[in-house]
């Protein structure tokens, strides 16, 4: 991978930012792969740590490279796509798109139900709720964080079985219940502190929320997912017709 050194009249950082962008773009720097390091990159372009730092914001920020603590920068893996009117669950997205999921379970616990989701859980002060806190990998890259708020009315005893998977799947296999309906709702936020200490990331950094109500085939109200995805892990498509 070779590099140059910025003509004068542009800022170095800028100049550093689509040399690398272009070898990425080019193939020369595939999904996955590792970039040079910060120390390595202030050799090749003869700058300060400071200029290669804000080259590889830059890049991170248009969602081309991330960090990953302690062990370097590395090339995006293609993002996920979502389509919202399609019923499918994390795991068969990424099955269908040729990636290996993975759900880890960080916490589970009955609680009061919170005032902030009381509302479109149809709940009650006094009512209680299933808070699961959840992980979701691609690929072994942590790209969401997940909070399913479960009504016990629908699910209980929830906390008996085997959290570190599909939902979907458990909800099927021990109470007959499956996904039919939600209301989707998804907007740019900033990473709150839960989400980004599991997902290895700066609170306040931006991040893709996603918000579902989900109904099952009786048309009762199910759960609520609060999803705190990765900028650069997702995007949403839709076909209308």
């Amino acid at each position: 991978m070779s590099m140059k050194a910025s003509p004068g009249d542009i800022p170095q950082y800028l100049s550093i930012k689509a040399q690398l962008q272009a070898h990425i773009e080019s193939g020369a720097l595939k999904c996955g792969d590792k970039l040079p390091s910060e120390r390595e990159l202030c050799g090749r372009f003869n700058t300060t740590r400071i200029t290669v730092r804000e080259s590889l914001a830059q890049l991170e920020a248009s969602g081309l490279i991330y960090r990953a603590d302690r062990r370097g920068w590395f090339v995006t893996p293609q993002r996920l796509w979502l389509d919202p009117t399609q019923n499918t669950n994390f795991h068969q997205l990424c099955h269908e798109q040729g990636r290996v999921p993975r759900t880890r379970l960080l916490s589970g616990a009955l609680h009061t139900v919170p005032l902030e989701v009381m509302a479109s859980l149809q709940l009650q002060p006094s009512d209680q709720i299933y808070l699961l806190k959840r992980l979701r990998y691609a690929d072994e890259r942590a790209i969401c964080y997940c909070e399913n708020y479960c009504l016990p009315a629908r699910v209980p005893e929830l906390l008996r079985h085997d959290l570190n998977g599909s939902l979907t799947e458990v909800y099927q296999r021990h109470y007959h219940l499956c996904y039919a309906s939600m209301h989707l709702s998804f907007y740019p936020s900033a990473m709150p502190r839960p989400a980004a200490q599991a997902l290895g990331v700066m609170e306040g950094r931006p991040t893709l929320l996603l918000r579902r109500l989900n109904y099952d085939q009786y048309g009762r109200v199910l759960d609520l997912d609060i999803e705190y995805w990765r900028h650069d892990s997702l995007r949403i498509e839709v076909d209308t017709h």
